[in-house]
């Protein structure tokens, strides 16, 4: 036998190709039309459903050392996943700003997967997708030509790479080597902001207390009036403030903050203005939404996912920076191993890697790209905004009945409120009612605490609900309240 024959043998026999790739593309063909029932018949099952004791400890077996027939391994996934998932995809789902994909990014995923693509950088076409994505970004924020984009997990990683990057322009970019000996670093946000923004101080080393939660007023926004003062309290005291954090859809209730007046703080006090615009950003989609979100276009940053009001499948962050040389200063690390050549697939500087902390990223442009490809701007904008007027029919119905009241305004497509009830019961019993619906697989809201009160908190996020869909709900948890009740 040649060398050159012994070596494909040998390939063969480590090889995970299928032996034969007719019997795959059955099985293939196979999963995706029960892929593509189960989005198509999403109403037919229930939202969500608890997993059973037996199909949990399944998931605990030792590591298996030896391959199982690939339709065994398909029917565990239909019999013991599936049924389990988070529920999102189903219109009854309303508890956590999810969105709901789309048939269309599913097969972008699995487009993408088959490209097998490493978009941390280097000079290929995944590159090249991600880069249209930011200059599509640009149009819609009204960002300069300079400005750079990098697609990350979520705002939770975006949040905090904004923050490392205000850190780096109001410090310089020797931060990076010498560490913050002697700074007194402080940032501003809302105390209505979600939480990721206050994890990001802590996770760049300025510590949870370096974030200061400004209070905010009836209307959820930020107390612009008391921001000023403690950005003047810190001054005195011998702070640095460098960061304000304005929120484009607080995680409570979708309040937007003045985003202008933080815009024009931010210019006359010299500080980076940062926009949490995880779903709400988006709204700059829908001319209904648009005017709401006045002064979005003069952040210096904005973290967004299209995976929330985008419906692009998980996972899709992004996170886009004004001043791309801001962005670059702070994570650009040159190696030898990343040389950047002029020709090959070595070219193409710079890279992804450049904008982020990631050398291994998947190719999550490329259900973005189909995703806005195949709906087009306008028709996204109008999912948007029929979002908000779904919400607006849940407060209005949740008004025309007794026995529930409203606990904040609706801004865009969030609505918090309760079942009422005898004081001293009334949050335990809310929380019963959020428990109740979603092990009757009818719909999935979550809680949360407004004014200290424990609220109903449905979040219209999914592009398939439905005014009919809120109507289940509310007759649900009337049902329910009436039972516990009674």
């Amino acid at each position: 036998m040649s060398d050159a024959v012994r070596a494909g043998a040998n390939a063969g026999a480590t090889s995970l190709d299928p032996d034969n790739w007719d019997a795959l593309r059955a099985d293939a063909h196979r999963m995706l039309d029960d892929m593509l029932d189960y989005i198509a018949d999403v109403r037919d099952r229930p939202v969500w459903q608890p997993i059973p004791p037996a199909v949990r400890a399944g998931f605990a077996e030792p590591l298996p050392r030896q391959g199982t027939p690939l339709p065994e391994v398909y029917r565990r996934f239909t019999e013991e996943i599936a049924p389990y998932a988070t529920g999102n995809v189903h219109p009854g789902f309303m508890g956590w700003v999810h969105g709901g994909g789309t048939a269309v990014g599913m097969l972008a995923e699995m487009l993408a997967a088959g490209l097998n693509a490493n978009c941390g950088g280097r000079d290929h076409i995944g590159i090249e997708v991600e880069r249209q994505i930011v200059r599509w970004l640009r149009e819609l924020f009204g960002f300069p030509q300079t400005a750079s984009g990098v697609f990350v997990t979520g705002s939770s990683m975006a949040n905090f790479m904004a923050l490392l990057v205000a850190r780096t322009a109001a410090v310089g970019p020797q931060v990076r080597e010498g560490g913050l000996p002697g700074e007194r670093l402080t940032a501003y946000a809302s105390a209505a902001a979600h939480g990721c923004v206050v994890q990001a101080a802590d996770l760049a080393g300025l510590g949870r207390g370096a974030l200061r939660r400004i209070p905010f007023g009836k209307d959820h926004r930020i107390d612009i009036d008391a921001l000023k003062r403690r950005i003047a309290e810190d001054r005195a005291a011998g702070c640095q403030p460098f960061l304000v954090t304005g929120s484009a859809g607080t995680v409570d209730v979708g309040a937007i903050d003045d985003l202008a007046a933080l815009a024009e703080l931010c210019r006359d006090e010299g500080l980076w203005f940062h926009v949490d615009g995880a779903y709400g950003s988006l709204g700059m989609l829908s001319d209904e939404i648009a005017p709401k979100l006045k002064g979005l276009s003069e952040a210096d940053s904005i973290a967004l996912d299209f995976h929330k009001w985008g419906q692009v499948n998980y996972d899709a962050g992004f996170l886009i920076v004004r001043d791309g040389e801001q962005h670059r200063d702070t994570f650009a690390a040159p190696a030898a191993y990343l040389r950047r050549e002029t020709r090959g697939l070595a070219g193409g500087s710079p890279w992804p890697c450049d904008y982020g902390p990631d050398l291994s990223r998947g190719f999550r442009a490329l259900k973005t790209w189909f995703t806005l490809k195949t709906f087009g701007a306008d028709r996204m904008g109008a999912m948007i905004a029929q979002t908000c007027k779904v919400a607006r029919y849940l407060e209005a119905r949740v008004e025309r009945e007794p026995q529930l009241e409203m606990l904040a305004p609706v801004t865009l497509n969030i609505v918090c409120f309760r079942y009422r009830a005898a004081p001293n019961v009334m949050d335990s019993l809310n929380a019963e009612i959020v428990v109740d619906l979603h092990e009757s697989g009818i719909a999935v809201p979550s809680s949360t605490t407004i004014d200290g009160a424990l609220a109903i908190r449905a979040a219209i996020v999914n592009h398939r609900t439905t005014f009919a869909d809120v109507d289940k709900m509310v007759d649900a948890v009337l049902r329910f309240g009436k039972a516990r009740v009674g």
